[in-house]
């Protein structure tokens, strides 16, 4: 299951998707966490100090080992170079497994330990002062979408994704990778119209989104989210006493979490669970070829010499099921 947390930046999104980790991990259920923030907070609110979070891997500056990993002997995709953050995998490619291991998780993800169980952790890197002028941001998750493009998963196994702040996932298609979109909104108008936005750009796509509001303070503010976001508010998180502890760098064993809390992790945990059953992998499929071909035609050829629509193999059909060649 692949899972992305939005919302307008300050939302909470990182503590909510890092509190879901948190409550995945506890049920022994594989995780792959992913840091696809331009700010990198995940590590922290998952317990890394400093220094720690500061010393992951960026993916960005592993992108030629995850190109030439994932190519396999793909005959449509002749070099490394011709691929794209886009690039669908056809007949040849080299697959990705939540649960696995292969050599892109052992350059990029990291393992995080939480009470007595653990989670792998990747992040995008952050965005330095050598990219200001020349770079965009979109660069840097564009190893994210890669490895999204080349993974298979299933029901027990899960890819957490922190995402950029507000609607700058729409740059790419990286937004249609997801079983379960969860837009995290403060009971404020800055929040819901960030949400708006997310939906009416969503609608086209069939992407699954659900509102999950946070800081919600009483009956009023649950009011004000129910009137905004109608069916689509699923669940609410209030104050926390163990979040404010995880903040300063002192949590509490994650079973001191809330009640009410609890609950509503679970609830994101069954919702989630539920989009599993209406996946379709053909239209996941269609939707990784349409912007491929979309970016090759707007600067993927020229940027790398080729006609990228060559590396579509039309009879290939991504599902869970199926195998891959692996490396000698």
């Amino acid at each position: 299951m692949k899972i992305a947390f939005v919302g307008k930046g300050g939302s909470g999104k990182t503590t909510l998707s890092s509190l879901f980790i948190r409550h995945l991990a506890a049920s022994r259920i594989p995780v792959v966490a992913v840091d696809a923030d331009i700010n990198q907070h995940l590590g922290a609110a998952l317990g890394l100090n400093e220094s720690e979070a500061a010393a992951l891997p960026a993916m960005g500056a592993h992108l030629p080992l995850i190109k030439n990993y994932l190519r396999g002997s793909n005959p449509r995709i002749p070099s490394a170079e011709t691929m794209i953050k886009t690039t669908p995998p056809g007949e040849g490619s080299r697959l990705l497994r939540a649960d696995g291991d292969n050599p892109v998780f052992d350059a990029c993800a990291r393992t995080v330990p939480l009470d007595d169980t653990s989670v792998r952790l990747m992040a995008t890197g952050p965005f330095t002062a050598s990219d200001l002028g020349v770079a965009c941001y979109h660069s840097k998750v564009g190893a994210v979408e890669l490895c999204l493009n080349h993974l298979v998963d299933g029901r027990e196994e899960y890819v957490v994704v922190d995402m950029t702040a507000g609607s700058d996932s729409f740059a790419s298609g990286l937004f249609t990778r997801f079983d379960m979109t969860f837009l995290v909104a403060e009971p404020t108008r800055k929040g819901i119209a960030v949400y708006r936005q997310y939906k009416e750009y969503a609608r086209d796509f069939g992407v699954p989104l659900k509102v999950v509001g946070n800081k919600v303070q009483g009956p009023d503010d649950l009011a004000f989210l129910h009137a905004e976001a109608g069916d689509d508010l699923l669940v609410t998180f209030g104050h926390s006493d163990w979040v404010r502890a995880m903040e300063k760098g002192r949590p509490a064993h994650f079973t001191r979490l809330e009640e009410a809390n609890r609950r509503a992790l679970a609830t994101l945990h069954a919702t989630a669970d539920e989009a599993y059953e209406r996946r379709d992998w053909e239209r996941y499929t269609r939707q990784m070829v349409h912007f491929h071909l979309k970016n090759a035609e707007s600067w993927g050829n020229a940027k790398t010499g080729t006609d990228l629509a060559a590396q579509v193999d039309p009879a290939f059909v991504l599902f869970e099921g199926t195998t891959a060649p692996q490396p000698a």
